[in-house]
This record gives structure tokens, C-alpha cells and sequence, in this order.
């Protein structure tokens, strides 16, 4: 009963802001001014007020909520683990795999082939084919 008097006073002196407000010609805060007002009146005609009262009194809720926190703090948890390790096991798995030259796990390199020269070649014509596109561009700007 006290609660819904409380947020009844505040929507009611809101609303009073939000008209002065108004009345002075700022008409988009006063429009802000008059939502945040109405918040309060809403909740407790849809019942949220009587529900949080509820709750925040009750042993059960609290031990809820309690629960929830705790299971909050594990997904952060394990998440700040598994970020510090490098990923999911299997993206280690993959890791370590690659690591120790496995055939099958491990794409092959460009350098393995029995051609390491034409590797080299290939690289440098691609890296000459990127510069040509940047020179090209910027004579197109004039630079």
C-alpha cells in the first residue's frame, strides 16, 4: 500500500516537472521528462510493485536469486579461463596438433612442397600484384 502511494506521488511530480518543462518551451525533455514519470503509475497497475514487494521478503526468493548469481559467476568464470588458455578444447586440441607437424589435423604449409623456390616466387609475385593495385589507385587520385 505504501509503495503504490510512493510511486504514485513520484509519476504525479514528474508529471508536474514535465509541464513546466513544457511550459518553458522544451518540449522533447519535457516528453522524456513525462515517460520517465509515467514508469512508476505503470508498474504498479501491471503489478510488478506487489511482486517485487513479495519477493523481497521472502527467504525463497532471495536463496533464487542467491543461485542465480552463483551460476553467473561460473559462466564469468569459466569464460575468463577459457579466454586466458586460448579458446575451447578443441581449438587447443587443433593448436597443439599443428604444432607437432600432424599430417592429418594440420593443413599443409606452402614451404613443404619439393618447390620451396617456386613458394618463394609465387609469394613475391603476389606481393608485386598487391603493390600494382595500390600504385594504380593512387595515380588514379593523383598521388
Amino acid at each position: 500500500m505504501i509503495a503504490e502511494t510512493v510511486c504514485s506521488a513520484v509519476s504525479a511530480a514528474g508529471l508536474g516537472i514535465a509541464a513546466v518543462t513544457a511550459y518553458r518551451r522544451r518540449f522533447l525533455t519535457a516528453a522524456r521528462i513525462a515517460a520517465y514519470a509515467l514508469v512508476p503509475l505503470g508498474l504498479v497497475l501491471a503489478g510488478v510493485v506487489d511482486w517485487l514487494a513479495g519477493t523481497a521478503f521472502s527467504p525463497t526468493a532471495w536463496a533464487g536469486f542467491g543461485l542465480l548469481g552463483a551460476s553467473w559467476l561460473l559462466f564469468a568464470t569459466t569464460r575468463a579461463v577459457e579466454r586466458r588458455r586460448g579458446g575451447t578444447r578443441g581449438e587447443r586440441r587443433a593448436a597443439r596438433a599443428a604444432a607437432r607437424g600432424d599430417a592429418a589435423a594440420s593443413a599443409p604449409s606452402l614451404g613443404s612442397g619439393s618447390r620451396p623456390a617456386a613458394g618463394s616466387a609465387g609469394a613475391s609475385r603476389a606481393a608485386e600484384d598487391d603493390f600494382s593495385d595500390i600504385e594504380a589507385i593512387l595515380k588514379k587520385h593523383g598521388i
